[in-house]
């Protein structure tokens, strides 16, 4: 059958006509599209520039392979994305990404899984220059993949994960840190602090802050050192104590060591609010009353996402009548904000909020007390 010439025409020569057939692709089919011609090329790019809304890929079921339910899931939805992410921030339950060694009648068997292999498999998924940033905690918080009005889960025991993948969006800047206690230096370098964008950053929103190996001697003192630093009115600061880090851009940690990793929001359309429910929060009520003051920021839903850090001690534990509440509260008063987090061993946040000019309690000079136990920080974040 001979190709009809009017079509090749349309189709090598019209733009318009090629953006609009392209816009149906997924991602990486539109960039396999891009190599057909230059025509092709330059629609797809245009095509990739418009395309600046968060996505998100999730799992909360067991996986029965060798590589941990969210690898799995990862391999299979990424063929079906919208974005081209820049930045990956993934989270994972800590008992089946890091696995461990089985034994059976007194015999070893093999490892089933490891950290580092499982983080190793994840990354070679996404594009090469994209950055990553992965943990792994007791318990995780996920919105079921594809569904901004899904009723987001508290998955407290078993395998689940997800990863929030962020395009380049326009007026944003999103940058990962990684601060570690040097036993042979009491200062933290200050050029660090620039090149994270967490010092001399006037655009600077949102800090997502994440402790590891808080256990150890000294690192109490060190992550006073890096909060009492960023405890600014005009910045959300909001995060928690995790079991490891497993991605840094395939960075690894010194051995032994402790520290905090993270993440910066930076740019003047960015809005944010974070709301602490401390241990007086014991019921849906009050924890409903803890959602209408987040609420009250009147942070646009559109291009928003939730994050919910908690205690180990909280949920079902804590609450005892009803599972899920909290994040149950979240999305009565957030019906199409998707909302993600763990439970952890320590929780960074308090209430404030950093919309344009307005910032919450900026008329006292007193400093928030950001790190908390046995309690959940509710922060959003708009991205334009």
């Amino acid at each position: 059958m001979e190709p009809d010439p009017k079509a090749f025409y349309v189709l090598s020569n019209l733009a318009e006509v090629v953006e609009r057939v392209l816009a149906f692709l997924p991602t990486k089919a539109l960039l396999r599209a891009a190599c057909v011609c230059r025509l092709w090329r330059e629609c797809s790019r245009r095509l990739l520039r418009t395309r600046q809304n968060f996505t998100w890929i999730s799992t909360a079921e067991s996986c029965s392979s060798n590589n941990h339910a969210l690898v799995q899931v990862l391999q299979e939805e990424l063929e079906k994305v919208q974005v081209l992410p820049q930045m990956v921030f993934y989270i994972a339950d800590a008992e089946t990404f890091s696995g461990h060694e089985e034994h059976c009648h007194g015999q070893k068997k093999a490892r089933r899984r490891n950290s580092k292999e499982t983080a190793i498999a994840l990354e070679k998924l996404l594009p090469k220059r994209c950055q990553v940033l992965g943990l792994v905690t007791p318990g995780t918080v996920v919105t079921p993949t594809g569904s901004r009005s899904g009723r987001p889960l508290e998955v407290e025991d078993g395998e689940a994960g997800f990863a929030l993948l962020f395009p380049k969006i326009d007026g944003v800047k999103i940058q990962t840190f990684h601060f570690f206690k040097d036993p042979k230096s009491k200062v933290i370098d200050e050029n660090q602090f620039a090149e994270a964008g967490l010092k001399n950053n006037p655009d600077l929103r949102v800090v997502l802050l994440f402790g590891y190996n808080t256990w150890k001697s000294g690192a109490t003192r060190f992550l006073h050192q890096i909060v009492n630093r960023l405890n600014e009115k005009s910045i959300i600061l909001a995060g928690g104590h995790v079991d490891s880090f497993t991605s840094l851009t395939s960075e690894s940690q010194p051995a032994e060591s402790c520290g905090v990793v993270g993440l910066t929001f930076s740019g003047p359309q960015i809005q944010s609010a974070a709301v602490l429910l401390d241990q007086d929060v014991v019921d849906e009520k009050t924890a409903e009353a803890a959602m209408q003051r987040l609420k009250a920021a009147s942070i646009p839903e559109r291009n928003t996402v939730g994050f919910m850090f908690a205690c180990v001690g909280r949920g079902y534990q804590h609450y005892k009548t009803k599972r899920n509440l909290e994040a149950d509260a979240f999305r009565k008063f957030f019906p199409s904000v998707p909302l993600f987090g763990f439970f952890g061993h320590g929780e960074i946040g308090c209430d404030r909020i950093v919309t344009g000019n307005f910032i919450l309690r900026e008329c006292n000079n007193v400093k928030d007390d950001l790190l908390h136990g046995y309690t959940t920080v509710v922060t959003l974040i708009h991205l334009g």
